[in-house]
């Protein structure tokens, strides 16, 4: 599949064109358990933050939430409030994976979807960590893991595995954490998915930093620029905004104002939509920051 491949460009047309040209059967849904235009949609959602566009993946996932619960197939409804889950958590919308998760949840209890209520409870883990409930999110998280065979949403697995390691660094264990997050390296070269490395790679740079072992911030700034590559060849501009901002907040730290604004200022201007987003907001508030030091230093 070209989405888990990260070639985001090439999914993106053939999926438009599929999208475009595709005729539902009812007999697509019984060989394939799901509508395929819903399919079609949550994938392109998906890349379409991926490549920056927020606001409208954030719009074709409601757009699909409505058309799955009008379709009247469960499986269907649960593939798409899952998806749209995941969307609306990478573009920062608390509120809307809150809504999505709480259907899911209701959904998979109403027609025995057991599988589809453990995953829910993962990203149910996940707004709990991201709400401050770090403790609570992780133990419920490891439970619900433990539970989910791992062959199965093998595209929400890694986010997720990601979201764990990020949590476990917050919460003082360092060390599991980056076991998790070159276990997902691993396995994402292990069978291909491509999709989601950079985002590893530049959790993993976060992770060395804060470990702080000798020379941390030399290997951080590698392991950045390596998810800062992945991300470009890829033309994930979501994944590359979040890698500079990461990377130009240590190079505001060691004192290299004019490197870390030239890194971060041209990629946030490449965005069109999106301006109220956590990343975008990030991103302008240092910017914001490293303009101010510049100032500062120029007047001394």
């Amino acid at each position: 599949m070209q989405v888990a491949l990260g070639n985001l460009e090439g999914a993106r047309r053939h999926i438009e064109r599929m999208l475009d040209r595709y005729v539902a059967k009812r007999s697509h849904i019984c060989r394939f358990h799901y509508d395929q235009r819903m399919v079609a949609h949550t994938y392109h959602s998906r890349v379409l933050w991926l490549q920056g566009s927020a606001e409208q993946a954030i719009c074709s996932v409601e757009s699909l939430v409505v058309d799955a619960r009008a379709s009247n197939h469960p499986l269907s409804l649960a593939n798409a409030l899952l998806q749209s889950a995941l969307v609306a958590l990478l573009v920062g919308d608390l509120t809307l994976t809150e809504r999505y998760v709480k259907s899911l949840l209701e959904l998979s209890a109403k027609h025995a979807l057991e599988l589809w209520g453990l995953v829910g409870r993962c990203f149910g883990s996940v707004l709990l960590i991201k709400r401050g409930d770090i403790g609570t999110g992780l133990e419920l998280m490891r439970v619900a893991f433990a539970s989910v065979p791992h062959n199965a949403f093998s595209l929400l697995f890694t986010p997720l595995r990601a979201e764990m390691a990020d949590a476990l660094a917050r919460d003082g264990k360092t060390t599991e954490a980056l076991s998790i997050i070159d276990g997902a390296l691993a396995r994402s070269e292990r069978i291909e998915e491509r999709w989601c490395v950079a985002e590893l790679m530049r959790i993993k740079g976060e992770l060395v930093l804060r470990e702080g072992a000798p020379q941390a911030a030399t290997a951080a700034e590698d392991h950045f620029l390596q998810s800062l590559d992945w991300a470009r060849r890829q033309g994930a501009l979501s994944w590359e905004l979040r890698t500079s901002t990461s990377l130009a907040r240590l190079q505001q730290d060691q004192g290299r104002l004019a490197e870390a604004s030239g890194l971060l200022q041209p990629v946030y201007d490449r965005f069109s939509e999106g301006f109220e987003t956590s990343d975008l907001k990030t991103a302008k508030a240092l910017l914001q920051s490293l303009h101010q030091h510049t100032i500062m230093l120029d007047s001394d």
